[in-house]
């Protein structure tokens, strides 16, 4: 196998440029089990960020499904097979009721372009609501609506048909403290009114129900459920991406959306539910499913194929029969105690944030909560060097998060906990 060095080089010849590496020294990683990966020298370290490979690096159950159906069959969905229709049934089944009709897709991105086009089209608008700082994939009509990505090194701003909120964020944002939920939540409604006066059309409002990107965010309580009350008596649609979230990351619940008490219209998914496989889906009511259905096909050759679906049922499965909501609610719970008894002890850690195994670290320096970004990189640096595995999100890059995959135990948790405390203490 070629090593770092001669790697680097080949990727700056043959990968475009801004296909960015983790860490100031990349590391070179050629095998993966469970919550660990290798590099090529065999040294192992603890994934605490890859929630892409949900149930664990490569799964044995998982990459047995996808071998024993890629040997008797891979095609598109315009004939008649079972897997489809028997995966589209578990998965609706992990839903409220009446979020029962599926569309299938290949990546999280594909999955949120296409619930746009689908709020879009019954609202015949394309007045769009998102949070500040937002990310929702790297498809054009995502960029469009993702602050995370169009306020950045190579943004230029939104167009005017999207309108943004300021990040609902107790601890750093526009309104601080407890009980900040309803001054967020009239943002949305100062924002919907405007829509309706200037435009006389329906809003979407598109959503991740705890957000990633923007730093491992945890909503005021109520704001989601005021928010959606406020799109939909304007006659508006409310999408809630799950794609970092989902599937029982939360812990306490298999949904995002349901730790604040919503339903959306519709839901996109994507990562996890392949492990790492290119699957993804878009789940709605019949109602707006028969109101899409206006002569124009939806296809997607490879959306739902036989494998994808395989390695979705796999994945059901291993959630289900290994009981990993419950370890995301038990472990995530256990680290989060542990990571906040920190706050008193070291004044570099601001807030700690999260449910299940869905965690944010928020660095700050002085009273004024000044982002501390350069000890943010500094810590998961060291920490890639001791063998632990993390990165920095937020729109400051001082957030370091924990989104590990849902295999991660106690033993896990106790050896992060007590390598960040060691650390800070070395800064």
């Amino acid at each position: 196998m070629l090593n770092s060095d001669k790697l680097i080089n080949l990727r700056q010849t043959y990968l475009s440029p801004s296909m960015s590496l983790s860490y100031n020294e990349p590391l070179n990683i050629v095998k993966g089990k469970g919550q660990f990966l290798y590099d090529l020298n065999g040294k192992k370290y603890l994934d605490c960020v890859n929630n892409i490979q949900h149930v664990g690096h490569c799964h044995p159950k998982v990459v047995e499904a996808s071998y024993k159906q890629s040997k008797i069959l891979n095609t598109n969905t315009r004939y008649l097979n079972s897997l489809i229709i028997e995966y589209a049934k578990e998965l609706t089944d992990t839903l409220p009721e009446g979020l029962d009709v599926c569309f299938f897709t290949n990546s999280g991105s594909e999955a949120n372009d296409l619930a746009l086009r689908i709020a879009r089209y019954i609202t015949q608008s394309k007045e769009t609501i998102i949070l500040e700082d937002a990310y929702h994939g790297n498809l054009t009509s995502l960029i469009e609506i993702s602050p995370y990505k169009y306020n950045g090194k190579g943004g230029d701003g939104p167009p005017k048909f999207v309108h943004t909120i300021p990040r609902p964020d107790n601890f750093r944002g526009k309104y601080r403290g407890n009980n900040t939920g309803d001054k967020y939540a009239n943002e949305v409604k100062k924002i919907v009114k405007k829509i309706q006066n200037d435009r006389n059309t329906f809003p979407v409002f598109f959503v991740e129900p705890l957000m990633g990107c923007a730093g491992q965010l945890i909503f005021p309580n109520g704001f989601l459920k005021q928010a959606f009350d406020i799109v939909r008596k304007a006659g508006g649609v409310c999408i809630a991406d799950e794609i970092q979230i989902g599937f029982g990351r939360v812990g306490s619940h298999f949904w995002g959306f349901e730790s604040e008490e919503v339903i959306p219209d519709i839901v996109t998914m994507g990562k996890s539910m392949g492990n790492g496989h290119p699957l993804s889906a878009v789940i709605t009511t019949k109602e707006i499913a028969d109101s899409f259905n206006n002569g124009m096909e939806y296809f997607n050759s490879f959306g739902g194929n036989p494998v994808s679906c395989s390695v979705g049922k796999a994945v059901l499965s291993v959630i289900k029969t290994e009981g990993l909501q419950e370890n995301a609610k038990v472990s995530g719970a256990y680290l989060f105690k542990k990571l906040s008894d920190l706050k008193s002890k070291h004044k570099l850690i601001g807030d700690v944030r999260g449910r299940g195994l869905f965690i944010g670290i928020e660095l700050i320096k002085g009273d004024d909560l000044s982002p501390a970004t350069v000890e943010a990189n500094q810590i998961i640096n060291k920490m890639k060097d001791i063998g632990i595995l993390l990165s920095t999100d937020g729109p400051d890059q001082n957030v370091i998060k924990i989104k590990p995959p849902m295999v991660f135990t106690i033993e896990n948790a106790n050896h992060l906990f007590e390598s960040i405390d060691k650390l800070i203490e070395l800064l």
